[in-house]
């Protein structure tokens, strides 16, 4: 890869924020190549805040409500991973539950989530009971989907759950959907 392709890719901007200045490749784990398909063309002010040289600010990745719909994996892998990092904010964990990622994109996304600390808040059914990765659950309400047709029902068996950044969310796959499921509605599978 040349940057003069990431950079006609990208149409000469930040492919997260759109900026035009100071535009650099960034390889996104576990990735350190320079092909196209694991760099995506970001700003300072993006590459930063992603490498954890500064605080994140929400209210910069506010433009993540286009970019997560990139049609470029490495976009998209940012942005999901980006969106686990600021699950405390509404929009974020709304553009979570809503964002599509194909299995094998979405899997480069997981496997990028950095470990939580031992003191982080542990992930609790509607019951108390701690769930663990890969557990299953099952829905105790009816639950609406967004961005579908369809009503996950109560009393639906959801199995091998993947736990997110925070404590209140899981995911889970719903008639072959991946949706991101709020944990006071679920109830651990004996």
């Amino acid at each position: 890869m040349t940057q003069s392709d990431l950079l006609q890719r990208a149409n000469h901007a930040c492919e997260l924020c759109g900026a035009t200045d100071d535009l650099a490749p960034l390889a996104v784990a576990p990735y350190a190549d320079e092909s196209l398909d694991h760099n995506a063309l970001c700003c300072a002010t993006c590459r930063a805040q992603i490498n954890g040289d500064s605080d994140l600010d929400s209210k910069h990745w506010f433009c993540l409500q286009e970019s997560i719909w990139s049609e470029h994996a490495p976009v998209q892998v940012l942005g999901y991973r980006l969106l686990h990092r600021l699950s405390a904010e509404p929009w974020a964990g709304d553009l979570l539950a809503q964002a599509y990622l194909a299995d094998d994109v979405l899997q480069w996304a997981r496997d990028g989530l950095h470990a939580t600390d031992d003191d982080a808040p542990r992930t609790l059914d509607s019951n108390g009971t701690e769930l663990q990765e890969g557990d299953a659950v099952t829905l105790i309400k009816d639950l609406d989907v967004k961005g579908t047709s369809f009503t996950a029902k109560r009393g639906t068996l959801v199995k091998n759950i993947h736990l997110t950044g925070d404590p209140a969310y899981v995911e889970g796959r719903v008639n072959g959907t991946v949706i991101v499921l709020k944990t006071e509605f679920l109830k651990r599978a004996s």
